[in-house]
């Protein structure tokens, strides 16, 4: 391996790994130094630039921590997170579609009964949110875990707060025998991706706006079913053609209908304007999944 040029280098790191025992790493690892090494012949990479590159990606490691993920965040807004959840998550047509997951999901969310208020404080117009789960034949999915998230009417997340000492927009709920849920919120409103750090100078170095359109975030289990993870879009808000991190799907907007005061859906009586979201989704049965390249 002496004396390598720009012509022998690449066969000679491929030479490297050829004798990697696991067969799925050596097929990454090979392809991956395959990329990396036309990636730079092709831009003529310089030095300062690849210097560039590793400062940048030092910055975003320095960025993560248990309340942020910097790095979701850039596979996020470079399209790579869509990407892998559409190759991972193929389905019949009349399922319902995932989308990215993001990065200010958090494990231990608390515990809700159905028709309790997840907001716990968080600020926000009231939203009651309701729904059936169903399986791709329509029959009712009982008992399916449900576990949501969101921002509040300031764009932030709980964990975003610092010294907060409660969870806020999060939770996570059961359905009923008959596969029914429903819990009260806040009204989704857009909010921008952190932007403070690398992710944010890519964004500005390339023209781009941090926002995401108003969303709610759920994780749908149930045995026999291929686990969901996807949004809810709120209809005729801003961003949706621009998403900063691509996660919109057609499919999954739906209209959060505004109330004058009076009763709400749980029988309470509402002093001030709230609104409504109802929402079906339809799973797929992990068998389907198995067959349709799904994970």
């Amino acid at each position: 391996m002496q004396n390598l040029n720009e012509d022998t280098i690449t066969q000679a790191v491929l030479a490297q790994i050829a004798n990697t025992p696991n067969p799925r790493l050596a097929r990454i690892l090979t392809s991956l130094v395959h990329h990396l090494h036309s990636f730079a012949r092709e831009v003529q990479l310089s030095e300062d630039e690849w210097l560039t590159a590793i400062q940048f990606l030092t910055r975003t490691g320095h960025m993560c921590n248990d309340k942020r993920q910097e790095f979701i965040l850039l596979s996020d807004t470079l399209g790579l997170s869509t990407l892998t959840m559409a190759m991972n998550n193929r389905k019949p047509n009349g399922c319902t579609e995932s989308t990215v997951f993001g990065p200010f999901h958090v494990e231990n969310a608390p515990a809700y009964p159905l028709g309790a208020d997840v907001a716990n404080g968080a600020k926000g117009e009231p939203c009651f949110v309701s729904g059936v789960i169903r399986g791709i034949d329509g029959e009712p999915v009982p008992h399916a875990r449900i576990e949501v998230w969101q921002a509040d009417e300031d764009g932030f997340y709980d964990v975003q707060y610092a010294g907060l000492d409660k969870f806020q927009g999060r939770g996570v709920l059961s359905a009923d025998e008959d596969g029914h849920y429903y819990f009260r919120s806040i009204v989704a409103e857009p909010y921008p991706i952190p932007h403070d750090g690398p992710v944010g100078d890519m964004l500005r170095a390339t023209g781009r706006h941090p926002w995401r359109p108003a969303h709610l975030h759920f994780m749908i289990r149930k045995d026999g079913y291929q686990t969901l993870i996807t949004h809810v879009f709120r209809r005729g808000g801003t961003y949706l053609d621009s998403d900063a991190v691509f996660g919109v799907r057609s499919s999954l907007i739906a209209d959060w209908r505004r109330h004058e005061p009076g009763q709400a859906p749980d029988g309470s009586m509402m002093e001030i304007p709230f609104y409504t979201l109802e929402y079906d989704f339809v799973l797929n049965p992990a068998a389907e999944s198995n067959r349709g390249g799904g994970a």
